[in-house]
């Protein structure tokens, strides 16, 4: 007769089913809880990734941006130096006109005193050089004569009743296209 000891069947049969109790409730709580990043790369068979601090990283402008904005700076300095100097010389022109029509108010004047226009600009301040006609002069037109807003001398020429200032323009020559013209 065999005799067959249950026991040690027993016991085995309960480690087997203490142990998967054991995983079931292992199961459970895998499934109610989210894995944290280095579970997740250990089921997967990576290495769980590192989170770069935002203080570790450096901001910095990288050197095609520079390049791009330093464009776009020499771009817009180019259109804003055409527009200044285009709006200088502009004003440069209606300055030497507006001076020689002061001219030409002041001429006008001093042949009202004198019954006859100057001989030059110069006897707008210091009077006619005729000695019978220094009798009448009381005091300057002008303090002194002007030049153009280019820094040139005015020219101004007397034909019988009639006379003409010239200011030679930006270019600096008599009788080109830029001169600034005032005449009666």
């Amino acid at each position: 007769m065999v005799t067959v000891s249950i026991f040690p069947a027993e016991a085995t049969h309960n480690s087997i089913m203490e142990d998967s109790q054991t995983m079931q409730t292992s199961l459970m709580n895998l499934q109610t809880t989210e894995p944290t990043q280095s579970q997740t790369a250990a089921l997967v068979g990576r290495r769980p990734r590192r989170r770069s601090h935002p203080r570790n990283r450096r901001s910095a402008f990288t050197l095609l941006e520079l390049l791009l904005v330093l464009a776009i700076l020499v771009v817009l300095g180019g259109i804003v130096a055409v527009n200044v100097v285009g709006v200088q010389g502009g004003a440069t022109v209606d300055a030497t006109e507006t001076q020689l029509k002061m001219l030409k108010s002041n001429i006008e004047m001093y042949q009202l005193k004198m019954q006859s226009l100057p001989e030059s600009l110069q006897n707008l301040v210091d009077g006619p050089s005729d000695s019978a006609k220094k009798a009448k002069w009381v005091a300057p037109i002008i303090d002194e004569v002007p030049k153009d807003g280019w820094g040139n001398e005015l020219k101004y020429e007397v034909n019988g009743n009639s006379y003409e200032i010239r200011s030679a323009g930006l270019d600096g020559q008599m009788n080109s296209d830029d001169d600034i013209v005032v005449a009666k």
